[in-house]
């Protein structure tokens, strides 16, 4: 029961991620270099602060326990994530909503569950033992349907390119994969994060903590280098672009409402966090694990809103069964991961 209910927390964070781009349709005026620093104002350093300070039991003390090294390297990991945060943008804005998704999250899956356990010595318990086995085939069983996924996006593109290019006037396949095959490699990077701050989340629980909230620490850490990274390449394409300006758009409420549309996106962004770090605390010893059920769930939450925004209304019945065919895989292996990694 404790690992179904991580797995619904998990699930619970997955739909509130899967939808945070969903605002950005109401966004005006503005172009994609600052409705996403707004968005990272809120997600990666007011709400991150406000949760800590909310739920941290001496939130500032805590700090000052951290060795140095910990929290040196976790802001560098979420530095890099950062950059692989700018690529997911970059590939939602050359491939859509479900298609780019489904290959970015697909790649950060695969590669953020696998490679912390490879690094700190933990892979050896997936060989090793039934579990680590079962939890193993669930990632390998996963990763089929993710790649199901992709070939029923790409299908679904080819087969009604025109369209897509008419609903995205941006659209641009091979840009689009090169921008996710960037994410999968760099995004990875907060799973990384995640599991360096397991002494920090340690730490928090010993100063008075509730367990469910001990990551949250970390991810504020970890996100404070992300929003730099973010800041610098968003403020370079403002002063190139001379995009800056569209901030100043109050005449017709343009900018009140864009701050509130990627108020709305920051806040469904970061709420994934708290669901994450209460449903990981549940997963036992294979909390690596947590990374990639989030991922999997998220990609079927962002497939179902593309399904409702209509992007897949008149594709061949065949690409859309591989597409559903493949969504039921995912949660397969989501479901053998959680029910195997205690």
């Amino acid at each position: 029961m404790t690992t179904l209910l991580g797995l619904l927390l998990i699930f619970i964070g997955a739909f509130s991620s899967g939808s945070f781009a969903v605002p950005f349709g109401g966004i005006k005026g503005w172009k994609w270099e600052n409705y996403w620093l707004s968005t990272g104002l809120f997600s990666f350093v007011l709400l991150p602060l406000i949760v800590c300070l909310l739920l941290v039991n001496d939130f500032g003390k805590l700090l000052t326990v951290v060795p140095t090294s910990d929290l040196a390297a976790i802001f560098i990991l979420g530095a890099v994530y950062g950059i692989g945060s700018l690529t997911f943008g970059l590939s939602m804005r050359y491939l859509g909503l479900s298609l780019g998704y489904a290959l970015s999250l697909g790649l950060m899956a695969a590669i953020g569950t696998l490679v912390p356990p490879a690094l700190d010595g933990r892979f050896g318990m997936l060989l090793d033992t039934f579990n680590g086995n079962m939890v193993l085939l669930g990632i390998l069983i996963s990763l089929v349907g993710i790649a199901g996924i992709a070939i029923a996006g790409y299908q679904k593109d080819q087969f009604n390119s025109k369209k897509a290019k008419d609903e995205n006037n941006e659209f641009d396949f091979k840009k689009g994969v090169i921008a996710a095959v960037l994410t999968g490699v760099l995004a990875s990077a907060m799973s990384l994060g995640i599991e360096k701050g397991n002494g920090v989340s340690q730490l928090a629980i010993e100063t008075g903590t509730n367990p469910l909230f001990s990551g949250n620490p970390t991810m504020l850490i970890m996100l404070l280098g992300t929003f730099v990274t973010t800041l610098i390449w968003c403020t370079y394409l403002m002063i190139k672009n001379k995009t800056l300006i569209e901030f100043k758009k109050y005449s017709k409420g343009i900018s009140l409402k864009n701050l509130a549309m990627t108020g709305l996106a920051g806040l469904l962004w970061y709420v994934q966090f708290i669901f994450f770090g209460a449903g990981k605390s549940m997963l036992g010893e294979y909390t690596f694990a947590a990374w990639g059920i989030l991922m999997a769930f998220t990609i079927v939450i962002a497939m179902l809103w593309g399904l409702f925004k209509g992007e897949w209304k008149g594709i061949p019945f065949k690409t859309r069964m591989i597409m559903f065919v493949s969504l039921a895989v995912i949660i397969v292996g989501t479901f053998i991961i959680g029910l195997y990694n205690n």
